[in-house]
């Protein structure tokens, strides 16, 4: 298939998949429960962390974080006394416990108190052509408080390697503004052109089949070589073709 081909294939499936009907069955319908902007932050921030396994146990176990938090996630993070926090410990998904959400909740509050929220830390970590080294420097500040060292493996580092398939979907969320309605766009000072790709087993695949991609693990090396090939795609907007990729492998088994 030829760039312009291909180019146009992939299009016409983000076009398909881009839109509110995307939100029934995705991670990404958490966030839109809320209003406020680190409301949508935080919520986007859990949900896409235990973001692995099946997606209807994903999108129910995030609920029921959201529900723990009395559906005020900015509030709670900011407000809670340690009494608070011990429902939290009766959560788990998978390897992620309720010890790991009470880290997370106080390194979460860790950051807006000290360093005036998420979106700050990510925006002045980036570099002139990804947001990969800023994903580094975040799990850093996120672990600089006292913490659990098992509760470390829940936030990925590109440097050792790893692909960050749930950080790069959460920016995604964050930073993308298209107007559809799926994603927010409410960081305003990240450009959607510092995005990756979220891969996983679906989208590398996909990306494989289409000679987007030549790498046989999915790591931080796969992504740089994914995020090259969308970019010649797209420079400006690389990253929405993660709802061609994942539509491709999830929906049409392609």
């Amino acid at each position: 298939m030829k760039q312009s081909e291909l180019k146009e294939f992939l299009d016409e499936k983000v076009e398909f998949y881009n839109n509110p009907d995307f939100i029934d069955s995705d991670p990404i319908q958490i966030p839109h429960l809320f209003q406020q902007k680190e409301d949508i932050e935080i919520s986007g921030f859990l949900a896409a962390t235990i973001a692995w396994g099946n997606r209807k146990s994903i999108i129910k176990n995030a609920n029921s974080m959201m529900d723990l938090m009395g559906n005020s996630p900015y509030d709670f993070v900011m407000n809670h006394s340690e009494k608070d926090l011990e429902p939290l410990l009766s959560f788990v998904h998978r390897t992620f416990n309720g010890h790991d959400f009470i880290q997370f909740i106080k390194s979460l509050q860790h950051i807006y108190k000290n360093y005036g929220g998420m979106e700050i830390l990510f925006q002045e970590n980036a570099s002139k052509t990804s947001i990969q080294p800023a994903i580094t420097a975040f799990k850093s500040t996120f672990f600089e408080i006292e913490h659990l060292p098992r509760t470390q493996k829940h936030v990925s580092n590109p440097l050792k390697g790893s692909s960050a398939k749930r950080i790069n979907m959460f920016l995604r969320w964050m930073v993308r503004n298209d107007d559809c309605g799926v994603d927010f766009g409410i960081w305003k000072t990240i450009s959607p052109s510092l995005l990756s790709c979220p891969l996983d087993v679906h989208s590398g695949n996909v990306a494989r089949k289409l000679n987007l991609l030549k790498r046989k693990q999915n790591d931080a090396k796969a992504l740089a070589e994914l995020d090259t090939s969308l970019r010649k795609l797209d420079a400006s907007d690389p990253v929405k073709y993660d709802f061609a990729l994942f539509g491709l492998g999830v929906f049409e088994k392609f």
